[in-house]
Protein backbone atom coordinates (compact mmCIF):
# COMPACT_ATOMS: atom_id res chain seq x y z
CA UNK A 1 0.00 0.00 0.00
CA UNK A 2 1.13 3.67 -0.72
CA UNK A 3 2.13 5.98 2.39
CA UNK A 4 -1.28 7.33 3.79
CA UNK A 5 -2.05 11.15 2.33
CA UNK A 6 -4.53 13.72 3.16
CA UNK A 7 -7.18 13.00 1.27
CA UNK A 8 -10.49 13.42 3.45
CA UNK A 9 -12.92 15.10 1.18
CA UNK A 10 -16.12 16.25 1.67
CA UNK A 11 -18.74 13.29 0.89
CA UNK A 12 -21.36 14.45 -1.65
CA UNK A 13 -20.30 17.99 -2.34
CA UNK A 14 -18.74 18.71 -6.21
CA UNK A 15 -14.96 19.94 -5.68
CA UNK A 16 -13.52 21.69 -8.33
CA UNK A 17 -10.15 20.02 -9.84
CA UNK A 18 -9.60 22.09 -12.69
CA UNK A 19 -11.30 24.28 -15.63
CA UNK A 20 -14.05 21.93 -16.61
CA UNK A 21 -14.01 19.20 -13.97
CA UNK A 22 -15.38 18.20 -10.84
CA UNK A 23 -15.23 15.37 -8.18
CA UNK A 24 -17.95 14.15 -6.24
CA UNK A 25 -16.91 10.89 -3.47
CA UNK A 26 -19.84 8.51 -2.74
CA UNK A 27 -20.63 7.98 0.60
CA UNK A 28 -19.50 4.18 0.25
CA UNK A 29 -15.85 4.20 2.14
CA UNK A 30 -14.34 0.76 3.14
CA UNK A 31 -11.60 -1.27 3.26
CA UNK A 32 -11.21 -1.74 -0.57
CA UNK A 33 -12.66 1.91 -1.64
CA UNK A 34 -11.10 3.83 0.44
CA UNK A 35 -13.00 7.26 1.36
CA UNK A 36 -15.54 6.71 -1.35
CA UNK A 37 -15.72 6.11 -5.19
CA UNK A 38 -14.65 9.00 -7.24
CA UNK A 39 -17.63 10.42 -9.49
CA UNK A 40 -16.32 12.52 -11.70
CA UNK A 41 -18.07 15.28 -13.80
CA UNK A 42 -16.41 17.32 -17.27
CA UNK A 43 -17.99 19.98 -19.02
CA UNK A 44 -19.29 23.05 -18.56
CA UNK A 45 -22.98 22.84 -19.67
CA UNK A 46 -23.31 19.83 -21.59
CA UNK A 47 -21.64 17.10 -18.72
CA UNK A 48 -20.62 13.88 -19.65
CA UNK A 49 -21.01 11.65 -15.45
CA UNK A 50 -17.79 9.46 -15.35
CA UNK A 51 -18.06 6.47 -12.94
CA UNK A 52 -21.90 7.14 -10.92
CA UNK A 53 -20.87 4.98 -8.36
CA UNK A 54 -22.35 2.28 -6.31
CA UNK A 55 -26.57 2.36 -5.64
CA UNK A 56 -27.92 4.55 -3.81
CA UNK A 57 -30.33 7.53 -3.26
CA UNK A 58 -28.10 10.13 -1.37
CA UNK A 59 -25.04 9.84 -4.23
CA UNK A 60 -27.83 10.23 -6.68
CA UNK A 61 -29.05 13.13 -5.43
CA UNK A 62 -25.57 14.37 -4.98
CA UNK A 63 -25.24 14.20 -8.78
CA UNK A 64 -28.13 15.64 -9.88
CA UNK A 65 -28.07 18.39 -7.37
CA UNK A 66 -24.49 19.54 -9.00
CA UNK A 67 -26.13 20.00 -12.19
CA UNK A 68 -26.61 23.98 -12.56
CA UNK A 69 -30.05 25.31 -14.27
CA UNK A 70 -27.67 26.07 -17.38
CA UNK A 71 -27.04 22.12 -17.48
CA UNK A 72 -27.27 19.08 -18.16
CA UNK A 73 -25.66 15.45 -18.42
CA UNK A 74 -25.69 14.29 -21.88
CA UNK A 75 -23.57 11.54 -20.94
CA UNK A 76 -22.90 8.51 -18.71
CA UNK A 77 -19.51 7.04 -18.19
CA UNK A 78 -19.01 3.43 -16.58
CA UNK A 79 -15.07 2.76 -16.23
CA UNK A 80 -16.11 -0.83 -14.99
CA UNK A 81 -18.78 -3.13 -13.81
CA UNK A 82 -17.97 -3.22 -9.99
CA UNK A 83 -20.33 -2.61 -7.49
CA UNK A 84 -18.61 0.66 -6.45
CA UNK A 85 -18.58 1.78 -9.97
CA UNK A 86 -21.51 0.86 -12.39
CA UNK A 87 -25.03 0.46 -9.93
CA UNK A 88 -25.89 3.80 -10.13
CA UNK A 89 -25.95 4.71 -14.11
CA UNK A 90 -28.97 3.18 -14.66
CA UNK A 91 -31.05 5.04 -11.87
CA UNK A 92 -28.69 8.30 -13.32
CA UNK A 93 -29.87 7.78 -16.60
CA UNK A 94 -33.49 7.41 -15.86
CA UNK A 95 -33.20 10.89 -13.81
CA UNK A 96 -31.76 12.58 -16.56
CA UNK A 97 -32.01 10.82 -19.99
CA UNK A 98 -28.46 10.46 -21.16
CA UNK A 99 -27.23 7.23 -22.56
CA UNK A 100 -25.11 5.14 -20.58
CA UNK A 101 -21.47 4.08 -22.44
CA UNK A 102 -19.09 1.29 -21.39
CA UNK A 103 -16.67 -1.11 -22.60
CA UNK A 104 -19.40 -3.91 -22.26
CA UNK A 105 -21.17 -6.06 -19.34
CA UNK A 106 -19.37 -7.58 -16.46
CA UNK A 107 -17.94 -10.93 -18.96
CA UNK A 108 -16.76 -8.41 -21.62
CA UNK A 109 -12.94 -8.38 -22.47
CA UNK A 110 -11.82 -11.30 -20.50
CA UNK A 111 -9.12 -13.29 -21.78
CA UNK A 112 -9.04 -16.94 -23.29
CA UNK A 113 -7.13 -18.10 -20.12
CA UNK A 114 -9.35 -16.17 -17.67
CA UNK A 115 -12.75 -17.46 -19.82
CA UNK A 116 -11.59 -20.78 -19.38
CA UNK A 117 -10.63 -20.78 -15.84
CA UNK A 118 -14.31 -18.90 -15.14
CA UNK A 119 -16.00 -21.37 -17.22
CA UNK A 120 -13.96 -24.42 -14.75
CA UNK A 121 -15.91 -23.10 -11.93
CA UNK A 122 -13.05 -23.83 -10.02
CA UNK A 123 -11.05 -20.73 -9.48
CA UNK A 124 -13.64 -18.59 -7.58
CA UNK A 125 -13.95 -15.06 -7.78
CA UNK A 126 -16.58 -12.41 -8.77
CA UNK A 127 -16.12 -10.34 -6.26
CA UNK A 128 -18.66 -7.42 -6.26
CA UNK A 129 -19.26 -7.25 -9.43
CA UNK A 130 -22.78 -6.17 -10.99
CA UNK A 131 -24.11 -8.84 -13.14
CA UNK A 132 -26.75 -6.89 -13.97
CA UNK A 133 -24.90 -4.29 -15.81
CA UNK A 134 -25.43 -3.53 -19.37
CA UNK A 135 -24.61 -0.16 -21.28
CA UNK A 136 -26.80 1.29 -24.26
CA UNK A 137 -23.74 2.17 -25.96
CA UNK A 138 -20.29 0.44 -26.47
CA UNK A 139 -17.01 1.74 -26.01
CA UNK A 140 -13.99 0.10 -27.84
CA UNK A 141 -10.44 0.41 -27.16
CA UNK A 142 -9.46 3.90 -29.54
CA UNK A 143 -12.93 4.90 -29.47
CA UNK A 144 -13.52 9.03 -29.64
CA UNK A 145 -16.31 10.52 -27.60
CA UNK A 146 -17.13 14.15 -28.06
CA UNK A 147 -19.32 16.46 -25.74
CA UNK A 148 -20.02 20.18 -25.42
CA UNK A 149 -16.12 21.06 -25.10
CA UNK A 150 -14.84 18.27 -23.88
CA UNK A 151 -13.22 14.89 -25.78
CA UNK A 152 -12.30 11.46 -23.95
CA UNK A 153 -10.76 8.67 -25.62
CA UNK A 154 -11.11 5.30 -24.45
CA UNK A 155 -8.32 3.23 -23.46
CA UNK A 156 -8.78 -0.80 -22.90
CA UNK A 157 -6.88 -1.57 -19.75
CA UNK A 158 -7.94 -4.59 -18.65
CA UNK A 159 -6.31 -6.55 -15.61
CA UNK A 160 -8.38 -4.76 -13.05
CA UNK A 161 -11.29 -6.14 -14.44
CA UNK A 162 -11.58 -7.52 -18.09
CA UNK A 163 -13.96 -4.43 -19.33
CA UNK A 164 -11.84 -1.78 -17.68
CA UNK A 165 -11.38 1.41 -19.47
CA UNK A 166 -9.60 4.60 -18.93
CA UNK A 167 -10.44 7.49 -20.19
CA UNK A 168 -7.74 9.98 -21.85
CA UNK A 169 -9.14 13.83 -21.65
CA UNK A 170 -6.02 16.06 -23.24
CA UNK A 171 -2.94 15.25 -21.31
CA UNK A 172 -5.11 13.70 -18.03
CA UNK A 173 -6.77 10.27 -17.46
CA UNK A 174 -9.53 8.62 -15.89
CA UNK A 175 -7.81 6.08 -14.38
CA UNK A 176 -10.48 5.06 -12.42
CA UNK A 177 -8.89 1.59 -10.32
CA UNK A 178 -6.46 0.96 -12.51
CA UNK A 179 -4.05 3.50 -11.06
CA UNK A 180 -5.44 4.14 -7.97
CA UNK A 181 -4.62 7.29 -5.71
CA UNK A 182 -4.14 5.39 -2.91
CA UNK A 183 -3.36 1.38 -2.79
CA UNK A 184 -2.79 -1.37 -6.03
CA UNK A 185 -5.57 -2.51 -7.07
CA UNK A 186 -7.09 -6.09 -6.46
CA UNK A 187 -6.15 -8.17 -8.88
CA UNK A 188 -8.72 -11.81 -8.66
CA UNK A 189 -9.39 -14.50 -11.46
CA UNK A 190 -11.01 -14.37 -13.41
CA UNK A 191 -12.18 -11.20 -13.28
CA UNK A 192 -8.88 -10.14 -12.81
CA UNK A 193 -5.76 -10.79 -15.10
CA UNK A 194 -2.77 -9.79 -14.00
CA UNK A 195 -0.98 -10.26 -17.47
CA UNK A 196 -3.14 -8.23 -18.76
CA UNK A 197 -2.59 -5.69 -15.30
CA UNK A 198 1.04 -5.45 -16.52
CA UNK A 199 0.28 -4.93 -20.33
CA UNK A 200 -1.94 -1.77 -19.36
CA UNK A 201 0.50 -0.81 -17.38
CA UNK A 202 3.01 -0.75 -19.93
CA UNK A 203 0.26 0.87 -22.12
CA UNK A 204 -0.09 3.85 -19.94
CA UNK A 205 3.16 4.24 -19.21
CA UNK A 206 3.83 4.84 -23.23
CA UNK A 207 1.97 8.13 -23.06
CA UNK A 208 3.20 11.14 -21.43
CA UNK A 209 0.60 12.41 -18.84
CA UNK A 210 0.34 15.38 -16.68
CA UNK A 211 -2.26 14.11 -14.06
CA UNK A 212 -4.09 11.05 -13.34
CA UNK A 213 -7.56 11.50 -11.88
CA UNK A 214 -8.09 7.83 -10.52
CA UNK A 215 -11.48 6.10 -9.05
CA UNK A 216 -10.54 5.97 -5.47
CA UNK A 217 -8.11 8.82 -3.77
CA UNK A 218 -6.66 11.98 -4.10
CA UNK A 219 -5.69 13.13 -7.70
CA UNK A 220 -2.14 11.49 -8.65
CA UNK A 221 0.49 14.17 -9.84
CA UNK A 222 3.46 12.19 -10.88
CA UNK A 223 1.71 9.38 -13.21
CA UNK A 224 5.24 8.64 -14.50
CA UNK A 225 6.40 8.16 -10.83
CA UNK A 226 3.09 6.14 -9.85
CA UNK A 227 3.40 3.76 -12.70
CA UNK A 228 6.43 3.04 -12.17
CA UNK A 229 5.94 2.47 -8.60
CA UNK A 230 2.96 -0.24 -9.56
CA UNK A 231 5.07 -1.93 -12.01
CA UNK A 232 8.13 -2.66 -9.55
CA UNK A 233 5.86 -3.43 -6.42
CA UNK A 234 3.87 -6.11 -8.88
CA UNK A 235 7.61 -7.59 -9.51
CA UNK A 236 8.67 -7.32 -6.03
CA UNK A 237 5.51 -9.58 -5.21
CA UNK A 238 6.46 -12.06 -7.83
CA UNK A 239 10.07 -12.21 -6.86
CA UNK A 240 8.28 -12.50 -2.76
CA UNK A 241 6.33 -15.38 -4.30
CA UNK A 242 8.78 -17.24 -6.43
CA UNK A 243 11.00 -17.30 -3.41
CA UNK A 244 8.04 -18.54 -1.19
CA UNK A 245 8.34 -21.47 -3.19
CA UNK A 246 11.64 -22.05 -3.02
CA UNK A 247 11.15 -24.24 0.01
CA UNK A 248 7.91 -26.32 -0.81
CA UNK A 249 4.87 -26.37 -2.78
CA UNK A 250 2.00 -23.88 -1.17
CA UNK A 251 -1.25 -22.54 -1.72
CA UNK A 252 -1.66 -19.35 -2.75
CA UNK A 253 -3.33 -18.47 0.89
CA UNK A 254 -0.35 -19.70 2.56
CA UNK A 255 1.97 -17.63 0.37
CA UNK A 256 -0.37 -14.34 1.01
CA UNK A 257 0.19 -15.08 4.78
CA UNK A 258 3.82 -15.01 4.13
CA UNK A 259 4.28 -12.59 1.74
CA UNK A 260 1.64 -10.05 3.22
CA UNK A 261 2.91 -10.69 7.01
CA UNK A 262 1.37 -7.71 8.76
CA UNK A 263 -2.04 -7.08 6.90
CA UNK A 264 -5.07 -6.82 8.59
CA UNK A 265 -7.06 -9.78 8.90
CA UNK A 266 -9.94 -8.12 6.80
CA UNK A 267 -7.72 -7.63 3.91
CA UNK A 268 -5.78 -11.26 3.99
CA UNK A 269 -8.47 -12.49 1.61
CA UNK A 270 -7.79 -9.75 -0.91
CA UNK A 271 -4.30 -10.54 -0.42
CA UNK A 272 -5.15 -13.97 -1.23
CA UNK A 273 -6.58 -13.37 -4.30
CA UNK A 274 -3.94 -11.20 -5.62
CA UNK A 275 -1.12 -14.00 -4.80
CA UNK A 276 -3.60 -16.43 -6.86
CA UNK A 277 -3.69 -14.10 -10.36
CA UNK A 278 0.29 -13.81 -9.85
CA UNK A 279 0.73 -17.66 -9.44
CA UNK A 280 -1.68 -18.06 -12.30
CA UNK A 281 0.66 -15.27 -14.48
CA UNK A 282 3.10 -17.16 -13.47
CA UNK A 283 1.71 -20.53 -14.91
CA UNK A 284 1.30 -18.71 -18.11
CA UNK A 285 4.88 -17.81 -18.28
CA UNK A 286 6.04 -21.24 -17.54
CA UNK A 287 7.29 -20.74 -14.39
CA UNK A 288 5.38 -21.98 -11.13
CA UNK A 289 2.60 -25.14 -11.80
CA UNK A 290 -0.16 -26.39 -10.15
CA UNK A 291 0.15 -29.92 -8.53
CA UNK A 292 -3.06 -31.25 -10.23
CA UNK A 293 -5.88 -29.34 -12.03
CA UNK A 294 -5.72 -25.20 -11.77
CA UNK A 295 -8.06 -24.13 -8.71
CA UNK A 296 -8.03 -21.60 -6.25
CA UNK A 297 -6.75 -24.19 -3.42
CA UNK A 298 -4.41 -26.03 -5.59
CA UNK A 299 -0.50 -26.16 -4.48
CA UNK A 300 1.60 -24.70 -6.80
CA UNK A 301 5.33 -25.38 -7.37
CA UNK A 302 8.69 -23.94 -9.24
CA UNK A 303 8.69 -25.38 -12.09
CA UNK A 304 11.17 -27.58 -13.66
CA UNK A 305 14.21 -26.15 -15.94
Amino acid sequence: MLPPDDFDPAIGIAEDLEAGLRRIVAPNPSPMTYRGTNTYLLGTRGLAVIDPGPAGAAHLQAILGAVGPDQKITHIIVTHTHLDHSPLARPLADACGAPIYAFGDATAGRSAVMQTLATGGLIGGGEGIDGDFTPDNLLADGAVLQGDGWQLEALHTPGHIGNHLSLAWKDACFTADHVMGWASSLVSPPDGDLTDFMASCAKLAAREWRVFYPGHGATVTDPAARLDWLISHRMSREAAILHALESAPATARTIAEQVYAGTPPALLGAATRNVLAHLVDLTGKSRVSPLGPLHAEAEFQLAVR
